[in-house]
């Protein structure tokens, strides 16, 4: 999470994004969104499923379902990875 973070909130501002997010979602939500950043990541990397799903301990449907997103080149993940990653 602290990736993401540090991406999309300038310095100032992280500490507040931290705490918000923090406070918005239940502890397991805020691990399972810093989870799926790092399938989002790992896949624009080409690791496969398989691979993502052994090192993060999930499911490979959830990669896939990671995977079903990033061919939405219009959607949110592929916005997100232009704006902060390219």
């Amino acid at each position: 999470m602290e990736d993401l973070i540090r991406k999309v909130a300038k310095n100032d501002e992280r500490q507040f994004l931290r705490e918000f997010l923090f406070d918005l979602l239940s502890p397991a939500e805020y691990r399972e969104v810093a989870v799926r950043w790092q399938i989002i990541k790992m896949l624009k990397n080409g690791e496969n499923h398989r691979e993502i799903a052994k090192k993060l301990k999930v499911s490979v449907a959830t990669t896939m379902r990671g995977s079903k997103e990033l061919s939405n080149k219009k959607g949110g993940f592929n916005a997100a990875w232009n704006k902060y990653y390219k």
